[in-house]
């Protein structure tokens, strides 16, 4: 990765992968606590159209490599040693696509909507154990760059795409969440759709009753939601643990009073997948064959 491109990268998901989550934005800005010392007030504002940022507190500025020189407290070739080890879905976008940033989802053609059936996928489907949850998702065929793909699509609420498959993690169209509603009073929310899978995976295990899922498709898209969650009696919160997924609790948790964090139930893993996926191997082993000598 050169300078040009991780320049491309928006800032919001450089600071999304360290564990910052806007404290408010618009459109054209958002506003972030201040990432390089102890502040009470957002000081540290983005310029989405021209992905520039700007600590008011100490007057300074600049782009993605600016910001993680100060950040790291590194030399140019240090940050790209850094960025080139992120797993930045928008680099990724790149690679693929060869376009302008601007230009990256007016430049591709969706070919063919249906079910999920090419092995690789449902073998992939299987390797997460969400293999039997094929009701919420969609096989996409699409061309980019003048090139075939396919993969695992996940409508959004814009009729967007989260599209997975074992190689690449994109959004075709507009970026939003997703919201699958059963006419309850109580909400469960999601980071990533995987997530959502896993937990219908074990709902009866938890003998929890279906409700309103809201799947965020980004921890960055938490702001999204606060004005869906007054209407629920109850909202758990199912996020990774991490630091974005910390500050994304802490934000609801500021917003509401009737809200849950359900961490707990997978506390030693990363995301509720990574729980489901140990749960499913020790189940295996427990009743694999043995064999005496």
């Amino acid at each position: 990765m050169n300078c040009k491109q991780f320049n491309k990268i928006p800032l919001e998901e450089v600071l999304l992968s360290l564990g910052h989550l806007p404290t408010k934005q618009s459109e054209k800005e958002a506003w972030f606590i201040n990432p390089f010392a102890n502040e009470n007030h957002a000081s540290f504002k983005i310029n989405k159209n021209l992905n520039y940022w700007y600590l008011h507190s100490e007057g300074i500025g600049g782009k993605n490599v600016d910001f993680m020189k100060k950040y790291l407290n590194a030399s140019v070739s240090e940050v790209l040693l850094w960025a080139e080890n992120q797993n930045f879905s928008s680099f990724h976008q790149q690679n693929i696509s060869n376009l302008k940033e601007e230009n990256i989802f007016k430049n591709y053609e969706i070919i063919k909507i249906e079910n999920v059936q090419h092995p690789a996928l449902l073998e992939y489907l299987k390797e997460r154990n969400v293999g039997n949850q094929t009701q919420f998702l969609y096989e996409i065929n699409y061309r980019m760059n003048d090139k075939n793909y396919f993969g695992i699509g996940f409508k959004n609420d814009s009729s967007g795409y989260e599209i997975r498959n074992k190689y690449s993690k994109i959004c075709l169209g507009k970026k939003d969440i997703s919201t699958i509603k059963n006419d309850s009073s109580s909400l469960r929310v999601f980071e990533g759709f995987f997530d959502f899978l896993s937990f219908k995976n074990l709902e009866n295990e938890l003998e929890k009753e279906p409700s309103d899922y809201i799947i965020l498709n980004s921890v960055s898209m938490i702001h999204n939601i606060k004005n869906s969650l007054g209407k629920y009696e109850k909202v758990e919160l199912y996020l990774d643990n991490d630091e974005a997924g910390n500050r994304a609790v802490e934000i609801i948790s500021n917003e509401i009073q009737n809200v849950k964090d359900c961490r707990v139930l997978y506390s030693d893993f990363k995301d509720l997948n990574e729980y489901l996926n140990q749960q499913t191997s020790e189940v295996q082993n427990e009743f694999k064959p043995r064999f005496k000598r």
